[in-house]
């Protein structure tokens, strides 16, 4: 790995490894979280900037790293002039925001989660644009809108903030969804999911039949996320979060994500009409939508918001036009947007952190308070209404003379320098309105604060971006010339236009344009002034067309009568209708086989002869299954215990077929699975021995030989599956290569682990995700959960032991003092450290000898729900420190790192290394990088196992639920 590369890599991981330091952070940490953060995002900066002489020169820095090579994913980062930009961008106002951000959050928030989802949305974005795998692009795409979600909900006590973040993320989550199927579209029509394949393939992908499909989906995607018409809704509702969030969602990072994929893939899917009209339709009436909202808002961060919508439009607009002139102006006026845009919304974060409100009907005439801060919002004003000798005026001249071309003889290309005019005068209006409508004016009154100037430092982001607004603006070539030169020859190559960077092109249409957008909006300003400071509920001929109520009206019609439909027709409260639907799935696909004449034939491998022992242990088996499924609905009890004579049975048949290591697994899960399900069933509610309503209108004999006849063919159909693999060589299946390959190649004798936690690790992985978070969901459910009156009771004999404990004035905490079950406690309390050691023993040998990360973790949780049956939650809890989320996050985290190892040693993610390592006293042992990920999975087993006992044990120490109806009883009597 080069030094170019190695800093690439930094590059993404650096954010999000911050992130989770930080998480750690006290509430109380003052200012060092600032310091910390600042730090990373300056390290960030600075190996972003180290880059650039490599990218100066054309060159693309690529680091791959092989994940999936035979599906063609691998973890790819690539960097060239366009990416490097972005890159810049979010590292760059991310360091501003967090400087901002110390003097603007207040110490009383949990400022370290603040800090800590600003870091992972940062890595999400820089991971984003460094994605040189379309697959990955996705993902990181994703995580974006994952932590926009959790940093616009951050105060999450809000409900407007609850709603907002819930609204962005439904939104931009189904774009994302579309992006993923049009990016599989276009890995499919390519051939490859590599970028730099991608971009080579224009003509390929517009020559396909798919390429329609595939263009709505990535373009659902990039409009959604850059909250274009008809999604635009979303993002005046996500001004609920943190001012420091809005200015770097909407300056550098989750806004211009869709800009970034519509640049990035406009050299192969632009220049089709179906280009022009979608994005052209979608980004002209986004910018006059977006302006036209935004002179009507009287909260200065929704007035920012709607402009912003109308910038993002004016983006999408140009690149709509499929000339190489157009794309350099959207590239150049997204960084423009993002540098006036930021500073914006830092002094509007000032204006509300200094008075108090946000409200632009209460706020005039701080100029006299706040100079210099008024001083720094004039400028980026005038820059985002294009006013001369700023960034924003050349950007939008570039804009304005791209309008007046004619691209596509139709009459939206021909009314687009009419709108574009429109635009740019609302534009002038609603800027006018932000400078005069807050700094001039007579003195405010009724201001919850009284307005003074922030501290510097809270003030010097802004004032570094004004600077930049007018060094751009004044000297753009020499200040953004070559970095601008740089992004746009990595994105259209050869089809790179000549263009100038100036100030005076001498007077032409678009400096007319301008004219009339400066003169047109200033009046317009003057004549409706007080009309727009008085306004009410919205903008005339739209008050009652608001986005969010149309979502809300959607949703509510996806939920309630789409969804509810759907689970009325497939979906029941009745447990043997779902059991119903997953063996018929089975079945039918087996059928679809058949049909297609591929039909499972037994092998030529002769049967063993019937054994009198095996015989029995399999009639006990099968007598016991159909007593649980007899005795299932009002004995509970029984059924439990035949259930586990089954499992028994089913241990003794692996047995038998020499699978040592299938019976030992089987034999712990029964156990743990039947005490949890015992300390769960005395919560259940008693059961009625009524007859149940029959929902389906069959008589009860053809609903049960309806059922029987489905039972028969779903497990008889399993039977002939297994018997047919049982009877064949072992050449003629799978097992073969892992018999062969199991020692050589992992070195281990254990197949069935070496299987497991090898060569198919990453199933394991997401298996042991799954099973993690189920654990945190049973604990979720039942934190809240109260026994119901009807729930069967203690013991008699515990109960008196119990209150007899309780009345020792002599009794410490957690102590038992009572005779109640003390010898199998005493037990218990002994085998408690051979427990320990044995589940140790079969995790370090689970490599050669039936054992392994999964059983030994079942049997060290066996060890804790003894404790916790024969002794009692509180006395374990006050004897023991069990901590069950540390051991799922350390299990999941170590897991993680040891996949993520083998791809600095160049090999493919969770590629096992085996070698013979020398011990003292021992001597040479087979050692394997695999145990690693086995520890891993051996600590979650443990933490999720625990857990699950955890939120079940404490009901035994919760009082009943009583509702409303006993309590009125009781007060009776």
């Amino acid at each position: 790995m080069t030094t170019r590369e190695a800093i690439l890599i930094l590059l993404v991981i650096l954010p999000f490894v911050g992130s989770a330091i930080i998480g750690f952070f006290r509430s109380t940490a003052k200012n060092n979280e600032a310091w910390f953060v600042g730090a990373i995002a300056l390290m960030a900066l600075f190996c972003t900037i180290m880059l650039y002489p490599a990218i100066s020169a054309d060159n693309v820095i690529r680091l791959d790293i092989v994940w999936l090579p035979q599906w063609g994913l691998n973890f790819t980062l690539r960097m060239d002039g366009f990416s490097w930009l972005f890159s810049v961008l979010i590292t760059g106002i991310g360091l501003l925001v967090v400087v901002y951000a110390r003097y603007y959050m207040n110490p009383a928030d949990p400022v370290p989660r603040f800090f800590s989802f600003l870091l992972a949305f940062m890595g999400s974005m820089l991971g984003m644009v460094l994605s040189g795998n379309i697959v990955l692009l996705v993902i990181f795409w994703e995580l974006t809108s994952i932590f926009s979600f959790l940093l616009i909900g951050y105060w999450y006590h809000n409900a407007s903030a609850r709603d907002g973040a819930r609204m962005a993320l439904t939104v931009t989550g189904f774009g994302g969804f579309a992006l993923l199927v049009g990016m599989l579209i276009i890995g499919h029509i390519v051939g490859s999911y590599d970028l730099d394949v991608v971009l080579k393939s224009g003509s390929l992908i517009k020559a396909s039949p798919l390429y329609i499909p595939a263009l709505v989906c990535v373009l659902l995607g990039a409009l959604t996320k850059s909250a274009q018409f008809p999604f635009h809704f979303w993002l005046p509702n996500a001004m609920a979060a943190p001012t420091p969030v809005s200015a770097y969602l909407h300056s550098a990072t989750m806004v211009k994500a869709g800009v970034f994929l519509m640049v990035r893939f406009w050299p192969v899917l632009a220049g089709t009409e179906a280009w022009f009209w979608i994005i052209g339709l979608c980004g002209l009436i986004t910018l006059l939508i977006g302006a036209y909202f935004a002179m009507f808002q009287q909260d200065l961060k929704g007035l920012l918001a709607y402009s912003t919508i109308s910038h993002l439009g004016l983006i999408t607009t140009l690149l709509s036009l499929a000339s190489p002139l157009a794309c350099v102006a959207a590239i150049f006026h997204t960084v423009n947007h993002a540098i006036f845009k930021a500073s914006l919304f830092m002094a509007a974060g000032i204006i509300d952190h200094e008075t108090g409100t946000r409200d632009m009907r209460k706020l005039s005439g701080l100029f006299r308070y706040m100079p210099f801060t008024g001083t720094l919002a004039l400028v980026a004003s005038a820059a985002m209404a294009g006013v001369p000798l700023l960034n924003g005026f050349i950007s939008k001249e570039m804009f304005f003379a791209e309008a007046v071309e004619v691209h596509l003889e139709s009459w939206l290309d021909k009314s687009t320098p009419y709108l574009a005019t429109l635009a740019g005068l609302l534009s002038v209006t609603y800027s006018v309105r932000f400078i005069h409508g807050v700094f001039f004016g007579g003195k405010p009154h009724d201001l919850p604060k009284t307005p003074h100037e922030p501290p510097h430092f809270m003030r010097f982001p802004i004032e570094l971006l004004v600077f930049l607004c007018l060094f751009i603006g004044i000297f753009p070539e020499f200040a953004i010339g070559g970095i601008l030169g740089t992004a746009v020859h990595s994105v259209l190559g050869a089809e790179t236009p000549h263009y100038d960077l100036a100030l005076w092109h001498g007077f032409n249409t678009p400096l007319v344009m301008s004219l009339i957008a400066l003169i047109g909006g200033l009046i317009l300003y003057i004549l409706t002034r007080k009309y727009l400071k008085s306004c009410e509920g919205g903008p005339p001929f739209f008050r009652h067309l608001k986005g969010q109520r149309i979502f809300e009206r959607v949703l509510v019609t996806i939920s309630w009568k789409w969804a509810r439909s759907a689970e009325a027709f497939l979906s029941t409260r009745r447990l043997q209708v779902e059991v119903r639907w997953i063996i018929l799935a089975p079945i039918v696909a087996l059928l679809l086989l058949i049909a297609g004449n591929q039909w499972i034939d037994a092998g030529a491998l002769p049967l063993f002869p019937l054994d009198l022992p095996f015989l029995i242990i399999w009639l006990i088996g099968g007598v016991c299954a159909i007593l649980v499924a007899w005795q299932a609905k009002f004995h509970r009890f029984a059924s439990l215990i035949l259930l586990g004579v089954t499992g028994l049975m089913t241990c003794a048949t692996f047995l038998w077929l020499s699978a040592p290591d299938l019976a030992l697994t089987q034999l712990v899960v029964e156990v743990v699975t039947t005490v949890l399900l015992l300390l769960g069933l005395r919560w259940l509610p008693k059961r009625l021995q009524a007859p149940a309503p029959i929902p389906d209108g069959f008589r009860p004999w053809l609903r049960r030989g309806r059922d029987f006849l489905i039972a028969v063919a779903g497990g008889g159909g399993l039977a002939w599956l297994s018997y047919c693999v049982m009877t064949r060589p072992q050449g003629a299946t799978i097992s073969d290569f892992f018999l062969t390959r199991s020692y050589a190649d992992a070195g281990g004798r254990n197949v069935v682990n070496v299987l497991l936690v090898d060569f198919r690790g990453f199933d394991t992985m997401g298996e042991i995700t799954v099973l993690g978070i189920v654990a945190l969901t049973v604990f979720a459910l039942l934190r809240r959960f109260r026994p119901a009156v009807e729930s069967i009771e203690a013991p008699t004999q515990q109960r008196v032991q119990s209150a007899f404990d309780e009345a020792r004035p002599d009794r410490e905490v957690g102590d038992t003092v009572s005779d109640y079950l003390v010898i199998p406690r005493i037990i218990m309390h002994w085998l408690f450290p051979v427990i320990m050691a044995f589940a140790v023993y079969l995790f370090m040998r689970g490599h050669d000898l039936p054992g392994g990360g999964f059983a030994g973790g079942v049997t060290m949780a066996i060890g804790f729900i003894l404790q916790y049956v024969a002794s009692g939650t509180r006395w374990v809890e006050s004897h023991l420190t069990v901590l069950p989320l540390r051991w799922i996050g350390f299990g999941i985290l170590l897991a993680l790192v040891t996949g993520v190892g083998s791809w600095f040693f160049g090999y493919p993610f969770l590629t096992s290394y085996f070698q013979y390592t020398k011990i003292p006293f021992i001597g040479k042992m087979p050692t394997a990088s695999a145990m690693a990920f086995d520890l891993g999975v051996f600590s979650l087993v443990v933490g999720a196992t625990v857990l699950m006992l955890i939120a079940i044990a404490h009901q035994s120490i919760r009082h009943y639920r009583v509702g409303k109806r006993t309590i009125r009883k009781e007060e009776e009597r």
